[in-house]
């Protein structure tokens, strides 16, 4: 895992085109899981381990939603995913209008953050620095209005670099 400082995960590491959905087009939760899911090439020709994720996704959900407020959901499994993935991945999606993610604002979530990781310790550090990028609006609406995957992962690099 790459790291910046003493242990400091970089986000934008884990971030690649081909995990970055602009337009996603779901109406409800369950939908766009499976959307966020299927932004995982690797997982395409492994039908087991993409159900298997599904299914630990959806069993998060059902425990509290993910859904942080401000528009924002981090879709995430309670437990690492070994055996899903052998690295850590993050999966970002956009929706236009945002769908009702039972955030305690009750704001519908348009940034998602599908964080995958094979242990608890990379999966609990890529949260906390997520989470902690986040609380910055201005990147939030920099990531709303962006245009290209790659411009995505430059915002989240160039956030990170000032943390």
């Amino acid at each position: 895992m790459n790291t910046s400082g003493p242990g400091a995960v970089v986000l934008s590491a884990l971030l690649s085109t081909a995990t970055i959905k602009l337009n996603l087009a779901s109406t409800q939760r369950d939908e766009v899981l499976q959307e966020l899911v299927d932004q995982l090439p690797d997982l395409a020709k492994q039908p087991d381990a993409r159900q298997a994720l599904l299914r630990a996704l959806r069993e998060r959900e059902q425990l509290h939603s993910t859904g942080i407020g401000g528009g924002i959901a981090l879709p995430h499994a309670r437990n690492a995913l070994a055996g899903i993935v052998d690295r850590p991945v993050i999966v970002f999606g956009r929706h236009s209008k945002g769908i009702a993610y039972g955030a305690v604002d009750g704001v519908p979530a348009r940034l998602f953050f599908m964080l995958i990781a094979p242990t608890v310790q990379q999966h609990l550090a890529i949260l906390a620095r997520i989470s902690r990028l986040l609380r910055d609006v201005k990147l939030r609406d920099e990531l709303l209005a962006a245009d290209k995957p790659e411009k995505i992962i430059t915002l989240i690099r160039d956030s990170e670099s000032r943390i």
